[in-house]
């Protein structure tokens, strides 16, 4: 439990989890306005990381030559960097990529999900999980039964319904730091 004056501190920071909030809420509305363009920015940010994952790992992997797992860490390196750097000069095949990816993942999550639902049946509940596993099947095969003209946004899609669901937990966040404030 916090002491008084954690509780106050952090309620006087209340504003910047509000003003997170705000920010989060209007890039998820810009992102669900204009799938496309979020798409693009997110396969750009995607291979912004994966570049710059890639170039951490090589540098790693010569800071450490004399362990067996160089030429791995290495290889882990430049096949890292490589795939950014494909995201980054053709972010519209690189859409296509991770649109498969996410459709693929939806797939194999909603299969494990369900399989998991039929595991736990004698426990109170169980029927959420299945419903679960279903949306992810669902979302796996309406993504594939479009493609590839549901890689034009479907990466934008997710992308704003994930900053609005942030946006929505930040929003109430700050406003529990704001009564930690007040009280």
């Amino acid at each position: 439990m916090a002491s008084a004056v954690e509780s106050r501190n952090m309620g006087s920071s209340w504003w910047w989890m509000a003003l997170l909030a705000v920010v989060s809420i209007v890039g998820g509305v810009m992102a669900l306005a204009n799938p496309f363009a979020a798409s693009v920015a997110a396969t750009l940010l995607a291979g912004w990381f994966f570049a710059i994952l890639g170039v951490i790992q090589i540098v790693q992997a010569f800071r450490v030559t004399d362990w067996s797992g160089f030429l791995w860490a290495l290889l882990f390196g430049v096949l890292t960097l490589v795939v950014g750097g494909v995201l980054l000069l053709d972010p519209l095949a690189g859409m296509v990529s991770l649109t498969v990816l996410v459709a693929v993942l939806f797939l194999v999550t909603g299969i494990a999900k369900t399989m998991f639902a039929f595991a736990l049946r004698p426990v109170s509940g169980w029927v959420w999980v299945l419903v679960s596993g279903l949306v992810s099947l669902l979302l796996g095969i309406m993504i594939l039964a479009n493609f590839p003209w549901s890689a034009a946004n479907v990466l934008g899609i997710l992308l704003g319904v994930e900053l609005l669901s942030n946006g929505v937990l930040f929003l109430f966040v700050a406003l529990g730091l704001r009564r930690l404030r007040e009280a």
